[in-house]
């Protein structure tokens, strides 16, 4: 046996009498698992889990009773509905103009999460609509494509959703490591606040994020010159600075989002006298529908349009089922059933691609206000969508008196907690082979694309997870006449350099005897175990005696095995030029052999040069 093993007992004369100790490699002891445990639901004496937890029919894990949770109170979810309606106007209008389509787009996107996704089955209260995360992609996309070309886009990843949410895969968005999904929403939001200084200014973004931040210093200097221009800045960080303090202040005023703070200061100064800033133009929400047709599902030919399907896919279900991780961690009731989840998202976008609308995600933003308005039931988030369809239909001209630069504010903020950059200390405090992960990803993403970025990050994440399964402890020392190599760990082709450098070292000793140990290995991989046989076979045809020392089975009471080489445990065929010896047992060892726990060691019993028997 080559990989896994368990240590067992061992005959006196295999043992190395002055080998160092091997490494111990512990494996981390796992949190105990308490099935009574279930904070603020139901008495810990009372909780059970559910029949079908850990049957995996559902791929969701265990199910907690909650037959005994509070009912939710109506009021309540009626009042958490509004809260959320207010957060989510102003970011449904600025995502639309930062992905460069219209406005009415981003209200649509935002009805269909809270009628589509919010009634369906999956998390309870994290809330969906147009994420900021996605404007620069969809931007990139439009610019590319077309408006018209979006719906089929954001079709088609709906269809791709609903998908891999039957069969069963939304779990495998949480397979992906955590300094990637940190560093791709760094390298979301850090080009997302770039991009939106422009508009916060009333000026229009030169394109790339690179072209955006080598434009910084001309911005600055023609806001200054234009005194509507600064007026339009001066409105944007005021929208900022209330996003950051808002939560400061006092009682029930905090409860008020603050960007809908922002933008009734925003409507107030528009209205002066003498002042000219942009606003939001705001057409016929139903004339806005866009369905796709002929022309449009003949791009599908295309391998970019392909291309942008998958892309949208991909990071619009990682960051659904990413925020639905966070949105659990804030509440203490049912947790999110990720494939029925990634389902209804999947419907959401199926519902918009149709209707020629932005691409839906999961929101944090609006989720987390949801849950600090004391939701407790899918209502609230339904009734948002309702709440946004009756404002869009019946007041569009108040949507008019909104001010750009307010809602370009609104998304700096958003960019901002997306960059977060006091995760990069804490990373490189914590970790820093994901530090440099993380890092990398957000670079990669911000130099070219997101698709390109979080292919990188998961490629340096894997070679990262390689190395560090990887770890090979090699020793090497000599005595009079031997040559030792002590090897513990885990042995892959990762460090075949290490190995054939410690070989090569002790081939060149010039000892007659070599001894290898390799019982402290817990893995060895076949590219490392054909390196070991191969020194093995070459040293003994040079007539050196080689006492090799590998992990292996244990064998029945009373068995002779083979001990002079690794042929008979790994099938070497015949022809090898190695010699197939019968384990003798010496007089101080037992005459049956060693017990069913032992393992066997493969040793070299040829007898020791004449000048060195006597030692």
């Amino acid at each position: 046996m080559s990989g896994m093993h368990a240590r067992g007992r061992v005959p006196a004369h295999a043992r190395i009498p002055d080998a160092p100790p091997v490494p111990d490699f512990p494996a981390p002891a796992a949190p105990a698992y308490d099935p009574t445990y279930a904070p603020d639901i139901t008495p810990p004496a009372t909780s059970r889990m559910d029949k079908t937890a850990g049957t995996g029919k559902s791929g969701q894990g265990p199910k907690v009773d909650n037959s005994k949770r509070p009912k939710a109170d109506l009021a309540t979810e009626i009042t958490a509905s509004l809260v959320v309606f207010l957060v989510a106007l102003p970011l449904c209008i600025g995502v639309a103009v930062a992905s460069g389509v219209p406005a009415e787009l981003g209200i649509i996107s935002g009805v269909i999460g809270g009628l589509v996704v919010g009634a369906a089955r999956g998390s309870t209260l994290q809330v969906s609509g147009p994420a900021a995360g996605l404007a620069a992609l969809v931007a990139e996309t439009v610019l590319e494509y077309g408006v018209a070309m979006l719906g089929v886009i954001v079709l088609g990843s709906g269809i791709l959703q609903i998908v891999l949410g039957l069969v069963r895969l939304g779990r495998i968005f949480q397979a992906i490591s955590l300094a990637v999904v940190q560093g791709m929403l760094a390298g979301i939001g850090l080009p997302l606040m770039f991009s939106q200084l422009y508009p916060m200014s009333d000026s229009k973004a030169p394109g790339t994020p690179i072209e955006n931040m080598a434009g910084l210093p001309g911005l600055i200097a023609d806001t200054f010159a234009n005194p509507q221009a600064l007026i339009a800045a001066g409105l944007g960080v005021v929208t900022i600075v209330l996003s950051f303090l808002w939560k400061k202040m006092p009682g029930p005023v905090k409860k008020v989002p603050a960007a809908l703070v922002a933008v009734g200061i925003g409507i107030g100064v528009a209205s002066l006298p003498g002042v000219d800033v942009k606003t939001l133009q705001v057409g016929n929400l139903l004339a806005s529908v866009d369905v796709p047709g002929p022309t449009e599902f003949a791009g599908l030919a295309d391998v970019g349009i392909i291309t942008a399907i998958l892309t949208f896919t991909v990071i619009a279900s990682a960051e659904s089922l990413f925020t639905a991780a966070a949105v659990d961690r804030m509440h203490s009731g049912p947790r999110t059933r990720y494939n029925p989840e990634l389902i209804a998202q999947g419907a959401g976008n199926t519902v918009a691609g149709l209707l020629g609308a932005l691409p839906i995600t999961a929101v944090v933003a609006r989720s987390s206000a949801n849950v600090q308005a004391g939701a407790k039931t899918r209502l609230s988030r339904t009734l948002h969508g309702l709440w946004l369809l009756a404002f869009a239909l019946l007041l569009p001209q108040v949507l008019a008196l909104i001010p750009i630069a307010v809602l370009a504010g609104v998304l700096v903020h958003s960019g901002w907690k997306l960059f977060a950059p006091e995760e990069f200390p804490k990373m490189w405090r914590q970790d820093r082979g994901e530090f440099a992960v993380m890092t990398l990803t957000t670079l990669v993403i911000v130099a070219t694309a997101l698709l390109e970025g979080v292919l990188f990050g998961l490629a340096a994440g894997i070679v990262l997870a390689a190395l560090r399964m990887s770890q090979t402890v090699i020793k090497q020392h000599l005595e009079e006449d031997t040559a030792k190599v002590v090897m513990a760990g885990n042995a892959t082709f990762l460090r075949l350099p290490q190995l054939i450098e410690a070989l090569e070292a002790a081939a060149e000793a010039g000892k007659p005897r070599i001894r290898l140990d390799l019982t402290g290995v817990t893995h060895l991989d076949h590219a490392c175990r054909n390196q070991v046989e191969e020194f093995v076979a070459q040293q003994r045809g040079f007539g050196l005696r080689v006492e090799l020392l590998m992990p292996g089975p244990a064998k029945p009471v009373g068995t002779a095995a083979p001990v002079a080489d690794l042929a008979d445990e790994w099938d070497r065929p015949a022809g090898t030029g190695l010699p197939r010896r019968t384990y003798a047992p010496t007089a101080a060892g037992p005459t049956q052999g060693p017990g069913p726990t032992a393992e066997w060691f493969y040793l070299d019993t040829r007898p020791m040069p004449e000048e060195y028997a006597s030692r």
